[in-house]
């Protein structure tokens, strides 16, 4: 599998990562082991967690995550995985994470505090790349930045990143970090699929002027873009199971999943069917196939669900193709709904 610079840090990358927010709750230990088995021996070796993970996030399910992944990293060579998590964002935004007693937030205090129990659950003694899972745009930059540095500097983070971030705070970010000296982000971990293009348009900028790089999550669609719910909303399945939970997961599924979503991945599987490719290969290729993206974010609640993602690390789509693509995102401009940026 072929690798890439993370920002301009040291680090490269698969171009495909692990991601383990299922870990711990759709998916149990044992399964958990061999997803991450069958993703390192296919070539990937970038795995990307929260200290809120798995999802939906609960008190009573906070961390389990990072120690599934801790437990699997003492069965591998440490220095052969690049391990990636994330820093609750603050509680007094869009959510309230059951995370230090809901008042989660990212000073000082917290940042250390939150690497420490990071550290321990992962086993490990330093985090390759350390996020920020959402930002507060009430806080001084550099308050964040500052903490961040000095855990660089003592070797127990490799290099920072954000996530959830706009194209405003990334730039006020970088300006933070130039004008006090402080380590600058070289990551963006944001939402970004055929059905929410919105990162090539100011984000592609910001990547590629700054030298930052992005790390699509949801490449799928929340599973959208595989087309599993074209006919029916299955049993089981993330948003079938969001309809049916609180007010917050009831606007997440339809901000992925409505009329125009289900439009546009229909004249998707046409394209895919004439290359004789699923729509998950489809998917996964087009978002690969960006300059500005590092390293592309996928999940799997079974290692046969890994295997569909896997078929998309030698596909090539020629002008030909994107130009089809091009012209259903024409059609049908940003089918998901606002994402929620606007609003941080």
């Amino acid at each position: 599998m072929k690798r890439r610079r993370l920002g301009s840090s040291g680090i490269t990358v698969s171009e495909i990562c692990m991601g383990t927010m299922t870990f711990g709750s759709q998916c149990d230990e044992r399964l958990s082991f061999r997803i991450m088995d069958r993703a390192r021996e296919a070539g990937i070796d970038f795995f990307d967690a929260a200290e809120m993970y798995p999802v939906p996030p609960t008190a009573e399910t906070f961390g389990r995550t990072e120690e599934i992944l801790g437990r699997w990293m003492k069965t591998v060579p440490r220095e052969s995985v690049i391990i990636a998590t994330k820093i609750t964002g603050p509680a007094h935004g869009w959510f309230v994470p059951p995370v230090r007693h809901g008042h989660s937030a990212l000073d000082r205090v917290q940042i250390v505090r939150a690497v420490e129990a990071s550290l321990k659950r992962l086993q490990t003694d330093y985090i390759d790349l350390y996020q920020t899972h959402w930002p507060d745009h009430g806080m001084r930059y550099e308050d964040v930045l500052e903490p961040l540095t000095k855990l660089v500097q003592q070797g127990r983070i490799r290099a920072i990143g954000c996530s959830n971030e706009t194209c405003w705070g990334l730039m006020k970010s970088l300006a933070a970090a130039e004008k006090f000296g402080l380590t600058r982000y070289d990551s963006v971990q944001n939402n970004f699929s055929l059905i929410n293009r919105r990162c090539e348009s100011e984000l592609a900028q910001v990547c590629r002027r700054e030298n930052i790089s992005l790390l699509p999550f949801s490449p799928l669609g929340g599973g959208v873009l595989t087309g599993k719910y074209q006919d029916a909303e299955p049993a089981g399945a993330r948003f079938t199971e969001y309809r049916r939970s609180g007010d917050r997961q009831r606007r997440l599924a339809d901000r992925f999943l409505n009329d125009r979503t289900r439009e546009t991945v229909r004249r998707l599987k046409t394209i895919a069917d004439d290359l004789g490719v699923t729509l998950t290969a489809l998917s996964l290729a087009w978002s690969r196939q960006h300059d500005f993206v590092a390293s592309t974010i996928v999940g799997a609640t079974s290692v046969e669900q890994l295997e569909e993602s896997l078929a998309a690390d030698e596909l090539i789509l020629d002008p030909a193709t994107l130009k089809r693509i091009d012209e259903i995102d024409e059609a049908i401009p940003c089918p998901m709904k606002e994402d929620g940026l606007r609003r941080l």
